[in-house]
């Protein structure tokens, strides 16, 4: 009845998003990023928001592209697979009504609902750790004949070399481990090259991705100036990802070096033409 009532009522009177939606995906999502996570509460706060969407259901007010996306966002974490297929058939959704969501929420949906079956999943999203063994990361088993890297890359998953990569490095020391060490930005800098230089030697992370993160990380301590020096350095190892350009130009702005941020943007936006941030930073330059 209520798959019924989700996917197949034609509702004429919300055309606008659910603010109500919205708020528990972003409970959802905030609650995750505490550093201290009480999992028996928020379990319970899962339990009561994935309640909460079939009484919205019920009363007609899952309607828009968003709507649909929020309540997958809210039902995959259930542990049961009722909820997990309630999120693929959410996002799947979403999807059909605004192609333009993010897809990569609905491939993650599908190998949960699979990994909650017992089954392979098939996009390559999802990894568990061995707290019984190794303590390591390790990718969920797959099998990886029912999707294409082509289909993996439609929906934002890594492909399967990438993803083999992406447990490497999922096991290596965080590099904030290193700051702790060597609390000098200048220090950690040198440390970072050598470690790069070792390539797939090296026990910590100094991927791309990760170098950006830290960055992040010295901006939130208020540390702008030690964070243009990591985003420098991401700009001069990995040369040709865009975001590391992004990232410097943001930091750049709040420094009010504006031509010089235009320029990392401008450059950003010639790696990655899809780059939304850095078309209306330049828009609104121009302006």
């Amino acid at each position: 009845m209520l798959f019924f009532l989700l996917f197949s009522v034609k509702i004429f009177s919300q055309t606008t998003d659910n603010p109500e939606l919205q708020k528990m995906a972003d409970d959802d999502q905030n609650a995750r990023k505490a550093s201290k996570i009480n999992w028996k509460v928020l379990n319970k706060e899962d339990s009561l928001r994935r309640a909460r969407i079939y009484v919205l259901i019920k009363e007609n007010k899952v309607n828009t592209a968003k709507d649909y996306f929020n309540s997958g966002i809210v039902f995959q974490h259930g542990g049961d697979t009722i909820s997990s297929g309630m999120a693929v058939k959410s996002f799947e959704k979403a999807l059909q009504l605004d192609p333009g969501l993010n897809r990569w929420w609905y491939a993650a949906a599908v190998d949960r609902h699979l990994m909650h079956q017992n089954k392979p999943q098939i996009y390559g999203t999802q990894y568990i750790k061995n707290y019984t063994t190794n303590n390591k990361w390790a990718r969920y088993k797959i099998d990886t004949t029912q999707v294409t890297d082509e289909q993996r890359k439609y929906y934002g998953v890594k492909s399967l070399k990438e993803q083999e990569e992406n447990e490497r490095e999922m096991n290596l020391i965080p590099l904030n481990d290193a700051y702790i060490s060597r609390p000098s930005i200048d220090k950690l800098i040198s440390f970072i090259i050598s470690e790069h230089k070792k390539g797939i030697k090296s026990t910590y992370n100094i991927s791309e991705s990760e170098i950006n993160n830290f960055g992040y990380q010295l901006l939130r301590e208020n540390k702008i100036n030690d964070a243009l020096k990591i985003f420098r350095l991401n700009i001069q190892l990995y040369p040709n990802a865009w975001n590391t350009y992004d990232s410097y130009g943001e930091t750049l702005l709040k420094v009010d070096k504006k031509k010089e941020a235009l320029e990392n943007y401008k450059k950003s936006l010639e790696l990655n033409p899809d780059n939304e941030n850095a078309k209306k930073v330049l828009n609104t330059s121009n302006n």
